[in-house]
């Protein structure tokens, strides 16, 4: 169906801004105060919009209206439908200040430690005048943005389980979670510190809720240990960074933080927690700038540098943790290749 065909080509979008208005208000004469016109004048713009629509949209109550069910789906479309208006002239405006569409890029911890830095230097290299903006969150919180339209990709943790079928991943490497301290933390010296003798540090943990915080609960709760006493929870990573050089600390992160900063390493010790699939989501529903495009290229490159040094770095940490020399490394594999 071509959306000229969608209700006869009859609905307006003045229409849909009663619709939502009447919704929030909770009565006709709310939403004729809040638009500026006479009740009579909201009474028959929905008495229309109900024959266009083939249905009651309100139930007329002693104080008041509520929608129908039929009239509660129409509503969270039109919802959508004006949110995405909004979200387009906002990008419009963006676009007349800066002279191109600028390039926004959802991120979180394991994508901003050096990934998408790296992949942003390289594409500044080859495309200095693209503006870029650069937007921190959860998983959870950037997919929301990426399927509102209010980023255009995301770097980092994957999370196939959010919005199935709007949302596409690209998936460039493994990467997982190990204890990072300092250089020269007490518990380096030992040759297989175990959870449960580490329980004795401090410790930063990841807020709650997330799918990190979750599978460290449980890795603590399948040894029978209860979480360490001594905690902060974080996930800032400046903040935390600056706790673990100054103090004993320990923090569960992503491995390329502890091997790739000078005042930080990594414990051997085994966290069976899922190993962050690290990659690009995308929107299923439309299509990315060349821009974005470009920098997924670019990403794809970077990546490929950080799986080869992930892999080495498993092999050195399992060979310092047997005593022996090194071990065979785990592969970094991807679902799909750019």
């Amino acid at each position: 169906m071509q959306v000229s065909e969608v209700f006869g080509g009859r609905l307006k979008l003045r229409q849909l801004v009663l619709l939502v208005t009447i919704a929030d208000e909770g009565s006709f004469v709310g939403a004729a105060t809040a638009l500026y016109i006479s009740q009579p004048a909201v009474t028959r713009a929905v008495r229309e919009l109900e024959e266009i629509v083939g249905v009651d949209l309100f139930v007329r109550r002693p104080r008041g209206v509520s929608p129908t069910v039929y009239g509660e789906i129409l509503i969270d479309q039109a919802r959508a439908a004006l949110g995405n208006l909004r979200r387009a002239a906002q990008q419009i405006d963006e676009v007349k200040q800066a002279g191109t569409r600028p390039l926004r890029v959802g991120t979180n911890l394991a994508g901003a430690y050096s990934l998408l830095p790296r992949a942003l230097v390289a594409l500044k290299r080859h495309e200095p005048g693209v503006p870029v903006s650069v937007r921190e969150g959860t998983a959870e919180e950037l997919s929301t943005a990426l399927v509102r339209s209010e980023i255009d990709l995301m770097v980092g943790r994957l999370d196939p389980s959010t919005y199935r079928g709007a949302l596409h991943h690209l998936r460039l490497y493994d990467e997982a979670v190990r204890i990072v301290v300092r250089r020269d933390h007490p518990a380096l010296a030992e040759e297989e510190p175990t959870l449960e003798g580490l329980r004795a540090y401090p410790w930063i943990l990841p807020l709650r809720p997330s799918q990190l915080r979750r599978e460290l609960e449980e890795v603590f709760e399948r040894q029978g240990l209860p979480l360490p006493a001594d905690v902060i929870e974080c996930s800032t990573m400046l903040t935390m960074r600056s706790i673990l050089v100054e103090t004993d600390s320990l923090a569960p992160l992503p491995t390329y933080v502890g091997l790739r900063d000078e005042e930080l390493d990594l414990l051997t010790t085994e966290l069976d927690t899922v190993p962050r699939a690290i990659g690009v989501t995308l929107p299923a529903d439309r299509s990315v700038s060349a821009h974005a495009r470009l920098l997924v290229d670019a990403l794809a490159d970077v990546a490929r540098s950080i799986g080869t040094e992930l892999q080495a770095e498993e092999r050195r940490l399992r060979g310092r943790g047997s005593g022996s020399g090194p071990g065979s490394g785990s592969g970094s594999g991807s679902d799909e290749q750019p």
